[in-house]
């Protein structure tokens, strides 16, 4: 897989459907990732790949590496780690942070401020999923790359 250290602004073409990124300890990473997500999506996996990626996946996609990144900024210390896969129909989104504490969803309130980034990602994925790992957990959203697919759509074999 590819490894691209965030900042350098290039994407190599080892691996054209994939990517990875360690992130910087700055707020100034969570706009990068989203960079990254437009560079990915948009550039290599659009323009050169020639694979259909809708506009609302490429929001959806910025959006939900947003909430993932600003959480593990938020409330882990050390390294996050952005992976981007895209696989069939999906592009995969995976954030790794240091702090083993799974993230878990609050039931809706339309009047609290703050604290609805969960919600945001598993109303615009197909799938989420958070695990622990060795030295923290992993948190993997999977988004359709096109309008119009469902669940079964985009993740059938």
């Amino acid at each position: 897989m590819e490894s691209v250290t965030s900042g350098d602004g290039r994407l190599a073409p080892l691996c054209p459907t994939e990517v990875t990124a360690t992130l910087g300890g700055a707020d100034l990473c969570i706009a990068e990732a989203r960079d990254l997500v437009a560079d990915f999506l948009g550039g290599r996996i659009r323009t050169e790949l020639g694979i259909r990626v809708s506009a609302r996946a490429l929001g959806d996609a910025q959006l939900v590496v947003s909430e993932l990144v600003t959480n593990a900024r938020k409330y882990a210390p050390g390294p996050v780690s952005l992976e981007l896969r895209v696989t069939r129909d999906v592009v995969e989104v995976a954030v790794r942070d240091t702090d083993p504490v799974l993230p878990v969803a609050r039931s809706a309130d339309a009047h609290r401020i703050g604290q609805h980034g969960l919600e945001i990602v598993k109303a615009v994925a197909l799938t989420f999923e958070a695990r622990r790992e060795p030295t923290g957990k992993c948190l993997t959203a999977r988004i359709a790359l096109r309008d119009g697919l469902d669940g079964r759509d985009a993740l059938a074999p």
